[in-house]
């Protein structure tokens, strides 16, 4: 034990530059996903401000039946799946797309294509609603002028639901897809240019170069993504799904999702232990999706597993 601890402090004399770089990251860590962990006895709470988190009374499962009983639970967690579910199919593909070409284009062409993608990454989903808002508007949206030029019956966007599942998709797509590519286009960076050098020496096309070579060696951070993102399926991104339907009630059927029905709930209701509630079932279940898919992974090809 003494020599192990002696090999530690050896170690950690030796990379303690290393260590202090990391230091920022492991207190961001600790003070934002450990501590809180905390906070989760409130889901099994009756929270009192006045008596805090440990001096108040405890409640059993109380809190979970408000999203499990309610009317719109299978609506909401139909949302919340389905919607995740293409995103990462959608984004996968086209991300994979546009890395494939941006690896077939010229260095400075890339640069612009790189910044043109990944700008829209930035840019928070209020400032997003509002370019949507721009297009969409019933009097003065881009589209609505675009449909009374050609003489076309304008469309209320913001009361017809069955629209927006096609918006949303693409209004994702257009804000997320760059970091995704950029992601991809790393991984193709680093596969090594002999491969390709014999692939050409062989005769094939560029489509079997990336179908036999590219893909195959992708396949791995392809998993390894594709993992993180099932893990948070059961989570929908509320900036996304609040501000760029513009919380309008008449879209609710194909807009609202778990975060964004537990926010009005909790707006109006004011019941934190509810809202701790809904979070924990959303994570525990995320963790069972992260293992499982692993479990499937490994089965399948070992070497691809995340661990």
């Amino acid at each position: 034990m003494l020599k192990t601890s002696g090999g530690s402090w050896r170690t950690f004399k030796r990379n303690r530059e290393l260590f202090l770089l990391s230091l920022p990251a492991i207190l961001f860590k600790l003070v934002f996903n450990y501590l809180p962990l905390v906070g989760l006895m409130i889901a099994f709470k009756k929270f009192r401000y006045d008596l805090g988190i440990f001096g108040s009374p405890w409640n059993g499962l109380d809190n979970f039946k408000f999203f499990f009983v309610s009317d719109n639970a299978w609506r909401i967690t139909k949302n919340t799946i389905l919607y995740n579910s293409g995103f990462i199919v959608i984004t996968m593909m086209v991300a994979l797309l546009l890395a494939v070409l941006l690896n077939e284009m010229s260095s400075r062409a890339v640069k612009g294509y790189q910044t043109a993608l990944f700008l829209p990454y930035f840019l928070s989903w209020v400032v997003v609603g509002y370019v949507v808002l721009a297009f969409l508007e019933q009097d003065r949206g881009l589209l609505h002028q675009l449909f009374s030029s050609f003489g076309w019956k304008p469309v209320n966007w913001y009361q017809e639901a069955e629209h927006w599942p096609f918006i949303l998709n693409a209004v994702n797509l257009w804000k997320t897809v760059g970091f995704s590519t950029l992601v991809y286009y790393a991984g193709i960076i680093g596969i090594s240019p002999t491969y390709y050098e014999a692939a050409k020496i062989d005769g094939a096309s560029k489509w079997q170069m990336v179908r036999k070579i590219t893909l195959p060696l992708l396949t791995p951070l392809i998993i390894v993504l594709l993992i993180i993102a099932i893990g948070g399926i059961f989570r929908a991104d509320f900036g996304l799904f609040y501000f760029i339907p513009n919380n309008s009630s008449f879209l609710y059927a194909t807009t609202d999702v778990i975060d964004t029905y537990v926010f009005r709930a909790l707006r109006t209701v004011g019941d934190v232990g509810m809202s701790a509630a809904v979070g924990l079932y959303q994570s525990v279940i995320g963790f069972i999706l992260v293992v499982l898919s692993n479990w499937i992974i490994k089965k399948l090809n070992a070497d691809n597993a995340l661990w």
